[in-house]
């Protein structure tokens, strides 16, 4: 009778071992779930994008994208065949540069001297060429301003250009006249880049364009051709702390300070 406890104890003993054998072998031999993958919203994780191609980080518009390769916004959803441009994902690669063979949705804004003799005289072109905006071929990049600029708004300059504002703003009255400091056509107007508010991009060419922000109110509408010192929009302080024009200069995308552009 005595013998009895302790085989029972024996025999709960090697069914507790056993038991806990197979657990710990369970737990060493199954293979755990994978976690979800997570993405490096830094970029850190994807190589460079490649020439002519921009990788979307997170924040990004596609509106933000075309603005800082000096592009328009629908060219940029033509050549990657955008269906919806507002579902961009982070680590996508976006083509910015025009592909081979294709034509920009913006024509540049040029004057030319190249005329057909058979229909018009060309000493009235070359002398209309020279008391109009200077020529520059589409692609040429110039030490010197290559584009005169007329102010886009009268007021007092409170900000100058610098690496952070990226353009200068100007002071003024709530409704005060925003005006095209150039010919061109529009290639944004709306008020999806934060920090811009009611905006309105220009494009003059290839090469320049110009961003007028913080609006009250737009008066044109993307595709529009606008002329040099037409008004364009009311001031206002949308995204802004105060009533003022901040306004932009893009040479090839790249933000440089407008004010040796400027006519004085």
């Amino acid at each position: 009778m005595k013998t009895m406890p302790n085989i029972l104890i024996r025999v709960l003993a090697c069914l507790i071992a056993t038991v806990s054998m197979f657990a710990i072998t369970g737990c060493s031999t199954t293979p755990r779930a994978k976690p979800a993958n997570v993405v490096d919203r830094t970029g850190g994780s994807y190589e460079p994008a490649p020439p002519g191609y921009y990788r979307v980080k997170k924040g990004d518009t596609l509106a933000r994208i075309a603005l800082d390769n000096g592009q328009a916004p629908r060219d940029v959803i033509a050549w990657n065949n955008l269906a919806n441009p507002n579902q961009i994902e982070v680590g996508d690669l976006i083509l910015v540069k025009p592909p081979a063979g294709s034509k920009s949705v913006v024509k540049p804004v040029v004057k030319t001297t190249t005329v057909d003799t058979s229909k018009s005289d060309t000493s009235k072109v070359k002398e209309t060429a020279k008391s109009d905006t200077p020529v520059l071929a589409p692609t040429e990049m110039v030490a010197e301003p290559g584009i005169r600029l007329s102010s886009p708004a009268k007021g007092k300059i409170t900000e100058q250009f610098s690496e952070t504002t990226k353009g200068i703003d100007i002071a003024g009255k709530l409704g005060d006249p925003v005006l095209a400091a150039a010919d061109g056509k529009v290639v944004y107007a709306g008020n999806s880049l934060r920090g811009y508010g009611n905006l309105v991009i220009v494009k003059h060419d290839n090469t320049y364009l110009t961003a007028y922000a913080h609006n009250s109110k737009l008066l044109v509408k993307e595709g529009d051709p606008v002329r040099k010192g037409q008004k364009i929009a009311e001031m206002g302080d949308t995204d802004s702390n105060s009533v003022e024009l901040h306004f932009e200069l893009r040479v090839n995308g790249k933000p440089v300070n407008p004010t040796p552009y400027l006519q004085q």
